[in-house]
């Protein structure tokens, strides 16, 4: 296991996240540790039994003072990693490694004590080796081999004698061979059912570091954008202003102040140009920027009320439906970013369902839950799969599925989320929650 180590950005703007999540291999790393402990609990019970059969069942003396005292040291080392990797959460290569050292020398002393390489349990080293070859890193595997390996050989060379005959010519009845049968079916049961939950660790934390590197170029992308709106704003901004004071001109010069059609006119191509312009700074706020400079302190009632009000009066809307459940009003700082990014989903859902749009906003916990509702077609499963993702679309128009991508980002910058899902009775529902924390005011924030 490589102890890679991943970090993220603060989600908005320089304020630290309140838990940093742990990188993928260490969190793997510490369920493989879990799973060591688990290991080596049924190692304990299996050595007990096997002492208890082979010393009662069987008659074969053997040294249990020296062989209690090395499960009971194996009993405190294990209740004292529990302990310690039940409260901490990261767990690299060298803890690995020094779990599996100590197993090796547990069992390389009770091998000692109970036949060295004359004990069919004496392969039980190939477990701890091919566990090491799934969990660590390359040298520590390859220390691991050289470390069992020269325990093997010190076992063949000096260890105590196990009145155990190696009688190979009564088959199935030899002792020796039913400890060989025996161990051969722990040691592949127990691979079997542990390197699959390892492996099984390993995928969730490739899955976890395959979904932050998705996310990182994401958040690439609306940086490039970001990029590309800055510039053509200053592009644009000079002609524009330029556009305004020829049409202001014009409209006090006498040719056209004693033209009541051209007046007409140049007023409708002035009002055209303010909504250019409302149009970059729009480009310019979901491209990315989270909180403008436009931030204005309000409440949530008053803002969703104004924000309703101006929606439905400025699209063609045949029954938009506003219900604000919010029972206590608390101050807030909202900006064009937000208030973009709602109408977005509004838009969206206007396309969708022109006949009936609704709003719901309501605050659950420590959250405002907004929910905007439709009577359209719904998502396709195959969008609902990828919702958020940029280039989403069924509108089928070049650069189209980037408004719900702009809406996820702007959201998932605040803390908040967006999830999506379709109607029982026909349509789709956008739910946007909203951390309190993230936009309620500063002065206010200990206020509930």
């Amino acid at each position: 296991m490589h102890s890679n180590k991943e970090t993220t950005a603060p989600p908005d703007g320089g304020k630290e996240a309140a838990t940093p999540p742990a990188a993928p291999s260490h969190a793997a790393g510490h369920k493989n540790m879990l799973q060591l402990i688990q290991l080596r609990w049924i190692a304990v019970c299996g050595q007990i039994t096997t002492i208890a059969c082979v010393s009662l069942g069987f008659g074969i003396k053997l040294p249990m003072p020296e062989l209690l005292q090395v499960l009971a040291c194996l009993v405190a080392f294990n209740i004292a990693s529990q302990l310690r990797w039940h409260e901490r959460r990261v767990v690299a290569n060298g803890e690995l490694f020094f779990a599996l050292l100590v197993d090796v020398a547990s069992l390389t002393t009770q091998l000692y004590l109970t036949g060295g390489t004359s004990n069919p349990f004496a392969f039980l080293f190939l477990l701890q080796v091919t566990l090491s070859a799934v969990l660590l890193e390359a040298w520590s595997t390859w220390t691991i081999v050289v470390i069992t390996s020269a325990c093997l050989a010190g076992l063949a060379r000096f260890s105590r004698p196990l009145a155990l005959p190696f009688d190979p010519e009564r088959g199935i009845a030899s002792l020796y061979l039913q400890g060989v049968l025996i161990c051969f079916a722990l040691i592949a049961a127990l691979l079997v059912v542990f390197i699959t939950r390892i492996t099984r660790n390993q995928r969730a934390g490739a899955a976890q570091l395959a979904h932050l590197r998705q996310r990182a170029a994401e958040e690439e992308h609306i940086v490039r954008m970001g990029l590309l709106a800055s510039g053509a704003a200053h592009e644009l901004g000079t002609p524009l202003a330029t556009l305004s004071v020829i049409l202001g001109d014009w409209r006090r010069m006498p040719e056209f102040s004693q033209n009541p059609e051209l007046i007409e006119e140049i007023g409708e191509m002035q009002a055209q140009l303010k909504r250019c312009k409302s149009i970059v700074s729009g480009i310019l706020l979901s491209a990315g920027e989270a909180r403008g400079e436009s931030s204005v302190k309000t409440t949530i009632g008053i803002f969703l009320d104004d924000l309703a009000e101006e929606w439905r009066g400025s699209r063609p809307v045949d029954t938009f439906l506003y219900e604000n459940r919010i029972e206590q009003d608390l101050p807030v700082v909202f900006d064009s970013a937000l208030k973009q990014m709602i109408c977005n989903v509004l838009d969206n859902a206007l396309e969708a369902s022109p006949k009936w749009v609704k709003l719901e906003a309501k605050r659950e916990a420590d959250s405002l839950i907004l929910s905007i509702s439709d009577v359209g077609r719904g998502f396709a499963p195959a969008m609902l799969a990828q919702f958020g993702k940029p280039y989403q679309s069924s509108k089928g128009r070049p650069g189209g599925g980037l408004g719900l991508f702009l809406v996820v980002n702007v959201a998932r910058t605040l803390g908040g989320t967006v999830t999506a899902h379709n109607l029982a009775g026909g349509g789709a529902q956008v739910e946007l929650t909203l951390p309190l924390a993230a936009i309620r005011l500063a002065e206010d924030a200990h206020v509930d």
